[in-house]
């Protein structure tokens, strides 16, 4: 099983981020688009594991308090382009003792320093070359809640990814 653990947005971010999209579109940017429904903050990537539950535990150990998610900025790595997110030192502390439940418990996890952002592109390009004109900046915020245990699909169309709890 591929997991990962997430935060997912409602409803009036996903509105957001796939208006952004569109306009990308509209620009001429072309790539592999996120999904409305694959948007999401990765928190930790565990890979192929073969027991959830095990990873439930470690999340259960953790206490999640309420969080303020904001929009901020947009860029990208190598050919992957993101939306950010406003610093947030309560969401990286929280990822700090998340991580270490992960190790204690002996669940592999992606190791790469935590740096907040939804894939909004894969493989993007732009026929004005990398750097893509931006009319007006991705908007919104939100209180997370809760975070999910997420499974990772490939399927026909792309990947599919599935709260498990």
């Amino acid at each position: 099983m591929r997991l990962f653990i997430a935060i997912q947005f409602e409803d009036h971010i996903l509105d957001a981020l796939s208006a952004f999209q569109k306009e990308l579109k509209a620009q001429g940017v072309t790539g592999n688009y996120t999904k409305r429904e694959n948007l999401h903050i990765t928190l930790a990537f565990i890979g192929e594991y073969g027991n959830p539950d095990e990873v439930l535990d470690a999340m259960e150990r953790v206490d999640f308090e309420p969080v303020e998610i904001r929009l901020d900025g947009v860029g990208c790595f190598g050919e992957l382009f993101w939306a950010g997110l406003a610093d947030n030192p309560e969401l990286t502390e929280y990822v700090k003792r998340l991580r270490r439940e992960l190790s204690a418990q002996g669940i592999p996890y992606d190791k790469k320093r935590f740096s907040p952002h939804i894939t909004l592109i894969r493989k993007f390009s732009y026929r004005g070359g990398k750097r893509i004109p931006i009319q007006k900046a991705v908007e919104g915020s939100m209180v997370a809640t809760r975070v999910s245990l997420m499974l990772s699909e490939r399927g026909k169309n792309g990947m599919i990814y599935t709260e498990l709890s």
